[in-house]
């Protein structure tokens, strides 16, 4: 409900708006065609808005930049969310629920987990610390 609102927002918001490439509007204006009201898409999905082409767009213009600036990275961490895991198990024991019926409860202890997985690479040292050129090692 909240992302149809979100939408609905915006596209109340953006109806004098236009999105078409500014060399295809040049090309338009080029052939003598003054209104190029008709041209287009009515309606811009804004960068801020989750899950959009922008917002898609801008987070891999945002990645490739701190690749450009840092290098590309030597490990890609993968984590998801089980939904064996004890602390789920123990959650539903009393309820006739499965995991899936209690998609909050999965996100929390997600979030619990990660965070608690970036705190053990940070403070226990798992990884090297690497700063500009030189590498220290905590171990």
């Amino acid at each position: 409900m909240i992302k149809c609102e979100r939408l609905y927002f915006i596209q109340r918001e953006q109806k004098v708006l236009r999105c078409e490439t500014f060399e295809n509007l040049r090309n338009i204006k080029n052939k003598g065609n003054k209104d190029s009201s008709k041209v287009g898409q009515r309606v811009i999905l804004p960068s801020s808005f989750t899950g959009g082409a922008r917002y898609m767009m801008q987070n891999y213009l945002d990645a490739m930049s701190l690749y450009k600036w840092f290098g590309y990275p030597d490990f890609f961490i993968t984590f998801t969310c089980n939904p064996n895991w004890p602390e789920v198990k123990r959650f539903l024991k009393d309820t006739t629920l499965k995991a899936e019926d209690r998609p909050d409860i999965l996100c929390r202890l997600f979030i619990i987990k990660l965070d608690a997985l970036i705190k053990d690479l940070k403070e226990k040292t798992l990884l090297v610390k690497v700063q500009a050129v030189s590498i220290t090692n905590f171990s």
